[in-house]
């Protein structure tokens, strides 16, 4: 796998690889990988001949006292565990690369509806950080595709959105969950939780279970959301949020509703997890 850390070198790298017809595909990270992110690289790799990845900390999505300056970075780990998944080229610029002008004035990417509410209000900027550095990303590669995980379900809606918006030539690629024995969604900020923490998290995806079988079965849309949050409460989590939306554009749900996803996000300790289930509402 080659590593590359300028732009100039990037599109070297990726013209040599388009002259000799092959298909690009990428994973954009901000590293500190583990195995969902490996899953990305399979996917990428099943679509794809020439496996493109990405490892940048962007400010630009990162709040007023959130944790950028202790987010984890452990390049030469990911530089090894990308290799052994089949990665051809790993790009892995400074800040200043992406930045040169600094952050202040940076000329930025809203995308509307999709992108408030949920994680959107209780993290303002965010999504306008991640549509940015994701349209960077998508012009500096110029990829056939681009694999996202769907733990991050508002954030795979914007990019879509801004895909379909913007008219990126760029097959955007929605990959499964990926979660430990219990049950937790695998996350970075996971390594934020105390022993005992980490005993007590999977109990999110319980939650989200146990509100799904309950919307499934014909339970009203608010007593089974109010019933979460409280099971929630009573497990030493701090909610965030737990709403029901449309599956296909996040907008809010209507009788006629089928296709719907349950989304939670919730404080334990330093971690905020995140996480949701497809649900089938009854006719």
């Amino acid at each position: 796998m080659h590593t590359v850390t300028d732009i100039a070198t990037l599109r070297e790298s990726l013209a040599e690889a388009r002259r000799q017809g092959r298909r690009i595909g990428l994973v954009p990270t901000m590293g500190n990988l583990h195995d969902g992110h490996l899953a990305l690289v399979a996917a990428a790799r099943e679509r794809a001949d020439y496996v493109v990845a990405s490892i940048f900390v962007n400010p630009l999505q990162f709040g007023a006292g959130e944790d950028i300056a202790s987010y984890p970075r452990t390049l030469d780990e990911d530089r090894a565990r990308l290799a052994r998944a089949g990665c051809d080229l790993l790009f892995a610029p400074g800040h200043e690369t992406l930045y040169p002008q600094g952050t202040t004035a940076q000329t930025t990417v809203q995308v509307p509806e999709v992108s408030e509410g949920l994680c959107g209000a209780n993290r303002p900027g965010h999504f306008s950080g991640v549509a940015t550095v994701v349209s960077m990303l998508f012009n500096l590669f110029q990829p056939d595709l681009a694999c996202f995980g769907s733990k991050d379900f508002q954030q795979l809606a914007v990019i879509r959105k801004l895909v379909a918006d913007l008219h990126f030539p760029v097959e955007v690629v929605g990959v499964p969950i990926v979660r430990a024995e219990d049950g937790l969604a695998l996350s970075s900020r996971n390594g934020y939780l105390s022993a005992e923490q980490r005993a007590r998290a999977p109990r999110l995806y319980a939650t989200l279970c146990q509100v799904r079988d309950a919307l499934e079965r014909g339970t009203a849309r608010e007593e089974a959301l109010r019933q979460g949050l409280a099971r929630l409460a009573e497990d030493g989590f701090k909610p965030d949020y737990l709403e029901l939306r449309r599956y296909d554009d996040l907008a809010a749900v209507s009788d006629d509703t089928r296709m719907a996803v349950l989304l939670g996000a919730a404080h334990l300790g330093p971690a905020r997890l995140i996480d949701n289930l497809a649900v089938t509402l009854p006719h």
